[in-house]
């Protein structure tokens, strides 16, 4: 019987280590393969200038813009939006059946098919309210992508916060919100914060519904111009270089800055969870 035990404790362990090395394997495998293949073709002349229909230059710098200006704008939305709705539903609510509703919807909504995103966004934003293909359309198209993301974050971020710190504050005289802005939103910073930078990440990665809202442009405009006209990110770009053009050194070079944008993004989400969770601890 103990022989049994400890081979099947062998058998389970040597699985698990093997699982661990083929995800492990994977991953290294997909990035390297990406910068490798990327990195060569990865230019200043590429990054900083905007591509040239009469001449056949290619540049990149209008898709960078495009998509620095479409996760500002979606942040500037979802973030006071997932917030303020996750502290209603965590703080105020008192109907256990509504905050039940609302948070089936949002499982609803985490497990939609982006395509589908674009498809509503496409018929809501730019036809409905007349915001014609643009990257306002494709941001706020975003908003509700991401919204979900946002909410459950801040709901479990203000959940770890112990129920103790609410009580004193409130047995020491302080109102409702100012509970919440001085004591439950300090301690849970570090999950608001590193859920916001996981939607960006999500954001950074999109094209799907961007392809229905966004549109294809490689046009060089400010911020407020920007958003009113159509403009293609960097997901965008590299669909029409690899699928629509054939230039697929050029889609190498645009998935490499996306991946070492992701990984920048990673390392920061874990940087911030690990600096706020030494402040909480000090």
């Amino acid at each position: 019987m103990r022989g049994k035990r400890k081979s099947y404790i062998f058998i389970m362990k040597l699985l698990m280590w093997l699982s661990v090395g083929i995800t492990a394997a994977l991953t290294l495998f997909l990035v390297g393969y990406i910068l490798v293949k990327g990195i060569p073709h990865t230019t200043w002349e590429l990054i900083s200038t905007k591509p040239s229909y009469l001449s056949g230059k290619i540049g990149i710098l209008p898709d960078i813009l495009n998509t620095l200006y479409i996760i500002i704008a979606a942040l500037l939305v979802v973030i006071p939006l997932g917030v303020g709705a996750a502290i209603y539903l965590t703080e105020y609510a008192k109907s256990k059946k509504l905050v039940g509703m609302i948070e089936y919807a949002l499982e609803t909504l985490s497990g939609i098919p982006s395509i589908i995103y674009g498809l509503v966004g496409m018929l809501f934003f730019c036809q409905f309210l007349n915001l014609k293909t643009s990257l306002l359309a494709g941001a706020l198209t975003l908003v509700i992508m991401n919204l979900p993301t946002v909410m459950r974050t801040t709901q479990e971020s203000l959940k770890t916060v112990p129920a103790s710190l609410r009580e004193g504050a409130f047995g020491l005289g302080a109102g409702k919100w100012r509970v919440i802005r001085t004591v439950v939103l300090p301690g849970c910073v570090d999950g608001v914060i590193t859920g916001c930078i996981l939607s960006v990440g999500r954001i950074l990665g999109e094209s799907a519904a961007l392809l229905f809202t966004a549109g294809f442009a490689h046009a060089l405009n400010g911020f407020f111009d920007g958003l009113g006209s159509s403009g293609c990110t960097l997901t965008v770009a590299l669909y029409v270089y690899a699928k629509e053009q054939g230039e697929f050194g050029v889609a190498f070079a645009i998935a490499a800055i996306l991946m070492i944008m992701t990984l920048i993004i990673n390392s920061a989400a874990a940087f911030v969870s690990r600096y706020w969770g030494k402040r909480r601890s000090i």
